[in-house]
């Protein structure tokens, strides 16, 4: 190869990959895209946007700060990678296999997991909003509960309701979950199933002698007992002193009580 080419082909090589990503092996991301087959491979910040690497063997690979954003990554091996920082935005990772994996601030938000096996795999610091299908295995009640309380703040209710669902098959006598639930269906006008919640958390709180969450249980039961009263008699006085008076009661201690 004579100079010219050379200095054509590191030239080419600069506009393809940025400084950031310049120092990923290059042999191995070729390995990569040609084979599938990349055990252990160096792809330290590679760029991958879209790729389509279903079934890839990247078994125990360094993929710290990558970008697959988008790819198809259905079937795929990371099992032992090392995933920190890397963004699997909007990925297809359905049947992937991360047991293992190190997902340390890894972005999997609106990523499709279903079937995704996460055995030993730690994804309590990863980004999850708005995932399809992560199984309920993946974390623990307290930690779908958290998911949970980031998916209410956001105001998606049916996507925190969901995280709450599982934090209760998880741990059914987890007081904390009943009470936000129950919190979103009275939102919803599920009246008679957001007391049903509400009085589980008491009564949960009440035998954990838990006394702040007793009585904002209590305090909640008596706000929706208040508005179904007034909704009853057609007046629709939201703004009635008793009402008010209950409601403020109750919103400072929904702060303080969040997290478990």
């Amino acid at each position: 190869m004579n100079k010219s080419i050379i200095i054509i082909s590191t030239f080419l090589t600069c506009l393809m990959f940025p400084s950031s990503v310049r120092s990923e092996n290059i042999d191995h991301l070729n390995q990569l895209l040609k084979t599938k087959q990349c055990e252990n491979c160096d792809l330290n910040n590679v760029g991958l946007v879209m790729s389509d690497l279903s079934g890839a063997n990247l078994r125990g690979a360094n993929l710290v700060g990558a970008n697959l954003s988008r790819s198809n990554l259905t079937g795929a091996d990371l099992s032992g990678a090392n995933l920190t920082g890397a963004s699997f935005h909007g990925a297809n990772l359905s049947g992937a296999n991360l047991s293992g994996a190190i997902v340390n601030s890894s972005d999997f938000r609106n990523a499709y997991v279903e079937g995704i096996i996460l055995e030993n795999t730690d994804i309590s610091t990863a980004y999850i909003q708005g995932v399809t299908g992560i199984p309920a295995t993946a974390g623990s009640a307290e930690q779908f509960y958290l998911w949970g309380i980031s998916e209410d703040k956001k105001g998606n209710y049916q996507k925190a309701i969901n995280y709450y669902n599982r934090s209760i098959e998880l741990n059914p006598d987890f007081a904390h979950a009943y009470l936000s639930r129950a919190v979103i269906k009275s939102r919803y006008g599920l009246t008679d199933t957001a007391l049903e919640d509400a009085q589980k958390a008491e009564e949960l709180f009440k035998q954990q002698e838990n006394s702040d969450g007793y009585a904002l249980s209590n305090r909640f039961i008596q706000l929706v007992k208040a508005r179904t009263e007034a909704e009853a008699q057609e007046e629709g006085n939201t703004g009635s002193p008793q009402f008010v008076q209950i409601f403020n009661s109750v919103v400072p201690l929904l702060f303080k009580l969040f997290i478990p």
